[in-house]
């Protein structure tokens, strides 16, 4: 296979913020000021926003081909609004989404990346965790919980790469934006060739 056909994914490791975590938001930061503290949860929140700022500056910098560039995003079902869900946070304030819609303005294509039925699987698993914590008292998944998680994520990363595998076409290059939990690079076709502008997950280079 030549250089022009071949495909490639460029992975970009994500951090979930507030925002992008819709309705359990709120909960999760109440969860995490009563684990850490108000404090630590402020830094932790400011870490992030520098976080973004990086991934800013390395997506939007990138040289690519964007009339043949796919856009594959954690957490974005495949179910015919994924334009109308991107605007929606990108106007919330979402940083994540806002670096889509501005990649899709340069002519890149928005794909849906995941399975809504195991999207909705999880909110329903977290939602349960967050709605047994003791009050005042951190979060503590039984080891059922925990196994169920662990093969949620999975069979979400196996969806992801599957969706990646279809729909990236000889010659183009897709970007997908992943949080740093997932392993999608092991689940991909031998032919995509794989680069991270920001980091490599550890067990990509081990």
């Amino acid at each position: 296979m030549t250089e022009q056909n071949m495909r490639t994914l460029l992975h970009i490791p994500i951090l979930h913020t507030q925002i992008d975590m819709g309705s359990l938001g709120k909960s999760v930061e109440t969860v995490a000021i009563q684990k850490m503290g108000k404090r630590q949860w402020e830094l932790s929140r400011q870490a992030i926003e520098q976080a973004w700022t990086t991934i800013e500056q390395v997506v939007t910098q990138l040289e690519v081909p964007y009339d043949r560039v796919r856009l594959y995003q954690d957490s974005l079902p495949v179910c015919g609004r994924e334009r109308e869900i991107v605007t929606e946070l990108a106007a919330s304030g979402s940083r994540n989404h806002q670096i889509l819609l501005r990649l899709m303005e340069r002519g890149a294509i928005l794909m849906g990346a995941e399975s809504p039925e195991l999207l909705v699987e999880e909110y329903r698993l977290v939602n349960s965790l967050l709605a047994a914590q003791p009050a005042g008292g951190a979060v503590k998944a039984t080891p059922e919980q925990q196994e169920q998680s662990r093969m949620l994520l999975q069979k979400r990363d196996s969806y992801i790469a599957q969706r990646i595998n279809d729909t990236l076409q000889p010659g183009e290059t897709g970007i997908l934006f992943i949080g740093m939990l997932h392993s999608v690079y092991k689940m991909l076709s031998a032919d995509i060739r794989i680069r991270y502008p920001l980091q490599a997950p550890s067990a990509a280079v081990s």
